[in-house]
């Protein structure tokens, strides 16, 4: 199963004491980089962590959680007596001396700085395993497009993939020639520099034989076909762990081998399939580094 890098989820939940909303972004990067933003956590951060790490293990994954508690006993509520009461005990001569009676408002007193500290509870643990689940049932749908996004990719893969055998099947062919082609290359200069005269069959045998090793493509062409074989091997549904790094490094030896076939070949026409090689193996790289 070969996942994306990309997916996007978000998601409501409601408990008897909780409301939650959660969504969860993942985007390409060569490792895995978590990034939580919004409420406060505290342990339950590091297990959601947990919980994302063990079916996604490469990306960038950006968290956003919202809690809103909707019972009373999800609260704290602080009330600093000891400051209030210097407050009105200080009010007191005032009023006394002015003869007004000055009343205070339950709105300005939560005005007061210090005086009412009103917050959430710590998360208890069933708090904790709401969360958890909540947030389990959304990376679900992000696991479900970044499936969704592999399976495409792998396709996109194959078709790149096919195009690359045909360009070294094509370049294959012209190498098999090569050697009569050298070997009438050569006759026909030697010819020329002893101005016609017979070229001895001994000559040409030796010196087209040290072209044709000067030349040799075949350990490029073999080694082109064993990458692209265990490429294929990797796109396998039957692997289950991620591939991502793996493909990425067997398209940079690829590339290598392709820039070694034309940087060798004397002929044309296999370069010109070499340049249609690397021309597909660009394609591959950009699609590989959209999997996991």
């Amino acid at each position: 199963m070969i996942l994306g890098m990309t997916g996007f989820a978000e998601k409501n939940f409601t408990s008897p004491g909780l409301r939650l909303k959660i969504s969860i972004k993942t985007l390409n990067h060569r490792f895995f980089d978590w990034s939580y933003k919004g409420a406060p956590l505290g342990e339950a951060e590091n297990r959601i962590r947990a919980i994302c790490q063990k079916r996604i293990h490469r990306g960038r994954i950006e968290v956003y959680v919202d809690i809103v508690p909707t019972g009373a006993e999800s609260w704290d509520f602080t009330l600093n007596e000891g400051l209030l009461e210097k407050i009105l005990t200080s009010l007191a001569p005032v009023t006394r001396r002015t003869g007004l009676h000055l009343d205070i408002s339950l709105d300005s007193l939560f005005r007061i700085p210090q005086l009412v500290d009103v917050g959430r509870k710590a998360l208890g643990p069933k708090e904790t395993a709401f969360i958890e689940r909540s947030f389990a049932r959304t990376l679900d749908d992000v696991i479900a497009l970044r499936l969704r996004e592999g399976r495409q990719t792998v396709h996109q893969l194959r078709v790149h993939l096919a195009a690359v055998r045909r360009f070294v099947a094509r370049a294959e062919a012209q190498f098999k020639r090569q050697p009569a082609r050298l070997k009438a290359r050569l006759k026909k200069r030697l010819a020329d520099l002893n101005a016609g005269a017979p070229v001895s069959e001994g000559k040409l045998a030796e010196e087209a034989a040290f072209m044709a090793t000067r030349y040799d493509l075949a350990e490029e062409i073999g080694r082109l076909k064993t990458h692209l074989d265990s490429f294929d091997a990797f796109l396998s549904p039957k692997v289950g762990e991620p591939v991502g790094r793996q493909l990425d490094f067997l398209s940079q030896e690829l590339n290598r081998e392709a820039n070694t076939l034309a940087s060798k070949s004397q002929d044309i026409r296999i370069t010109r399939e070499s340049l249609a090689i690397k021309n597909e193996l660009e394609s591959i790289r950009q699609h590989v580094q959209n999997i996991e």
